[in-house]
């Protein structure tokens, strides 16, 4: 792969060669490196410090004991609180702020690449900043499409499911007990007869009132027709 993008302000090619082939080997999948910043110091530095972008994290790089160890903070965007730089006399001192630990800063970064820098980084944080803004997206379930010469369809309705009758129970009639009705015969009602003041034979006395009384027996219907005939004839028979 051509680093000629990586050499546009200044860097050493074969430092950037150096630490572009260590961090390839950390890059996952879809990652990209997209930018890298070495130091460089008044006095003679064979291998720097360095700050290394991605388009899904940031590098920083140092080198330890003669170039044998090398140092590595990496960092997701989504860690990153800020980006920070000061130029000072011999280059700027570009400060990471992450929302964790400490801050962490390398100097003598020069102006022209701090500035680079800060210009990444800070897009790289906004457009994660929209990403965690965003809504998430809603799905829509697309409308099945139909041939304008198709001719529709139609829908057979679904059959009615089965209505199972119970069966009506058969009517068991029980046999009318024969019950013998039995007449109750109404009690006489016998009417006390108002006493005469003018005195009377009692035989002819007991005579009227039976015969009153046989009439009051028919007239409430207690007796038949011919019962009253035959006690009135009775009756009249001892005149």
């Amino acid at each position: 792969m051509s680093l000629d993008k990586f050499i546009q302000d200044g860097q050493d090619i074969k430092v950037v060669e150096k630490i572009y082939g260590k961090i390839a080997d950390m890059l996952t999948h879809g990652e990209a490196i997209s930018y890298i910043a070495l130091q460089k110091k008044p006095a003679v530095t064979l291998l720097p410090d360095s700050i290394t972008i991605s388009n899904k994290r940031i590098f920083l790089c140092e080198f330890t004991k003669l170039g044998l160890a090398t140092n590595f903070e990496i960092f997701s965007w989504k860690d990153i609180k800020d980006i920070a730089f000061k130029e000072e006399i011999f280059g700027s001192k570009v400060t990471v702020i992450p929302f964790t630990g400490e801050n962490l800063s390398i100097d003598y970064i020069p102006k022209v690449q701090a500035r680079k820098l800060y210009q990444l980084i800070k897009e790289a944080l906004e457009n994660v900043k929209i990403e965690q803004d965003e809504p998430a997206p809603i799905t829509k379930i697309a409308a099945p499409t139909r041939d304008i010469y198709e001719e529709p369809k139609r829908e057979i309705p679904a059959p009615a499911a089965p209505v199972f009758e119970t069966p009506a129970q058969p009517i068991v009639e029980r046999p009318i007990e024969s019950v013998e009705e039995t007449k109750v015969e109404p009690t006489p009602f016998f009417e006390q007869a108002t006493p005469s003041p003018v005195s009377i034979p009692a035989e002819d006395d007991e005579l009227t009132l039976k015969l009153k009384k046989l009439k009051t027996l028919f007239d409430k219907q207690l007796i038949s027709q011919a019962e009253y005939e035959s006690k009135k004839a009775e009756i009249l028979s001892q005149l």
